[in-house]
């Protein structure tokens, strides 16, 4: 499943990730993404990443803006220990951020110019009231998702121009040259092939949880949830970092399928607790939209993301949602011989590998 093609091209061949838990490096020779070496470096609890937040813009930032954060040296630091593990030859590197370092929406259009030098205005300008920042300075990139007689679905993403230059200036700081940026979801797909079966990604974390819906090279739901304010024991975020822009009205939407739960019950407690409910919460909401909309339900969940198969297995199970299998988004017939895999001494587990083997696949 390619994404946003027309604007990012050919990506490198090395690709780095930065997560909340830590910074995962990989390379890949060619296009199939077989990973010839994986490295990852821990970050301490509490490290702050450059991302969206949801505050009031107080400090003289834009608001819901992070402009940079005082843990930079640290950042850097591990990007440049876990690229210089996997990279032989370049310095160009695909960096895969958070999800809530952007915002991903998918819109609908009557119609929308083939060019995309014509099309990019018409989309940014569709995209002045759904941000919670400034599109005119934002770096947006979209993709048309399908096309038919008087409706054409895109996929647009946006990034604070302050944010990506914060990322971009890490990762030249550490020795390596930005090719492209992605977001962590939207780079797992990258990976995933074009069949006709749908399927239902789950991306976890220590601070979010982002459910997907494929069908087809097409996408179909994309929802963020932020769960570090849970954790830290505040209140959890009433919207999600990154929901779908388009949503079906009635009884069949996001929203209204999240109220029923909410209504059912499914609410968070407090602190770890909080953020294992909140997760299974996305999923029920995921596994609804996906049941409703595909008249079906979804055999399988694959998981991306810090939190792994086996943990996303458990937290299901507690929290009685499903019952659903769990597979991981990459598997070890991905990685050549000489990669450490999970399992192995050192090796880097599966899940977190999803979004570099992604952005490596094109």
């Amino acid at each position: 499943m390619e994404i946003l093609p027309r604007t990012l091209g050919t990506r490198p061949r090395l690709a780095c990730e930065v997560r909340a838990e830590g910074v995962v490096a990989a390379r890949a020779e060619n296009a199939a993404a077989l990973l010839e070496a994986v490295a990852r470096v821990p970050l301490a609890e509490g490290t702050a990443l450059p991302q969206l937040h949801a505050d009031d813009g107080a400090g003289g930032n834009e608001a819901g803006i992070v402009r940079g954060t005082a843990d930079r040296p640290v950042l850097v630091r591990a990007l440049r220990t876990a690229l210089e593990q996997v990279s032989q030859r370049g310095h160009d590197v695909t960096l895969v951020v958070p999800d809530a370092a952007m915002r991903v929406l998918l819109l609908d259009f009557d119609e929308l110019p083939a060019k995309a030098a014509e099309a990019l205005p018409v989309v940014r300008f569709r995209l002045k009231k759904l941000l919670p920042f400034d599109a005119d300075n934002a770096a947006v990139s979209y993709q048309v998702m399908a096309s038919s007689r008087g409706v054409v679905q895109v996929l647009a993403v946006a990034m604070p121009r302050v944010v990506l230059e914060e990322y971009e200036s890490m990762v030249r700081e550490a020795g390596f040259e930005p090719g492209a940026v992605l977001p962590s979801t939207l780079a797992t797909l990258a990976g995933l092939d074009d069949g006709e079966m749908p399927r239902l990604v789950v991306n976890a974390g220590r601070e979010g949880v982002t459910t997907a819906i494929v069908k087809g090279g097409a996408l179909l739901l994309h929802r963020t949830v932020d769960l570090g304010a849970d954790v830290r024991g505040s209140s959890p975020a009433t919207e999600p970092a990154g929901e779908v822009a388009r949503e079906l009205p009635g009884e069949n939407s996001i929203a209204a399928i999240a109220a029923r739960l909410a209504a059912a019950g499914k609410t968070a407690g407090s602190g770890v607790e909080a953020s294992s409910s909140e997760v299974a919460q996305a999923v029920s909401v995921a596994a609804a939209y996906f049941e409703d909309t595909l008249e079906t339900a979804p055999e399988v969940v694959l998981a991306a993301g810090t939190l792994g198969a086996e943990a996303l297995t458990r937290v299901l199970g507690q929290e009685q949602v499903g019952p659903m299998a769990v597979e991981e988004v990459v598997s070890r017939q991905m990685l050549s011989f000489g990669a450490a895999s999970a399992g192995s001494p050192g090796g880097v587990p599966l899940g977190w590998l999803a979004g570099v083997r992604g952005a490596l696949a094109n």
